[in-house]
């Protein structure tokens, strides 16, 4: 593809990036679910999305730590606790979480009405 061709579909948007953070079946759930009550234990996260592993679950809230999505504080007890909570940037997603939400509540609403 030429560097033209590559600049008309260039955007100051990079949606690939912006689902890389925020994509998957549940990174949203859980960013969600700790905006919720913050700060949250991992045993409260695995309690209330009893149907993702808990390996998928680790793996999510790494990728969300190192993203600066989330938190991670460790506390030095036996047995440990982790909790984890938003951090300022993370913060700033939960208005475009809300507005995705909105559109896709009006979505479904016009898409059966297209239907009729």
């Amino acid at each position: 593809m030429s560097e033209k061709k590559i600049k008309k579909y260039e955007s100051c948007c990079d949606v690939n990036g912006i689902f890389k953070i925020i994509g998957g079946k549940w990174k949203v759930l859980i960013i969600k679910s700790i905006a919720n009550e913050c700060p949250k234990r991992f045993g409260e996260l695995k309690r209330e999305m009893d149907e993702i592993a808990q390996t998928t679950l680790t793996i999510q809230l790494r990728e969300l730590e190192n993203d600066g999505i989330i938190c991670r504080k460790v506390y030095a007890e036996s047995p440990p606790r982790v909790e984890y909570k938003l951090s300022d940037i993370g913060k700033t997603l939960l208005p475009i979480i809300e507005l995705l939400d909105d559109w896709w509540i009006d979505y479904k609403y016009k898409s059966i009405e297209m239907k009729k």
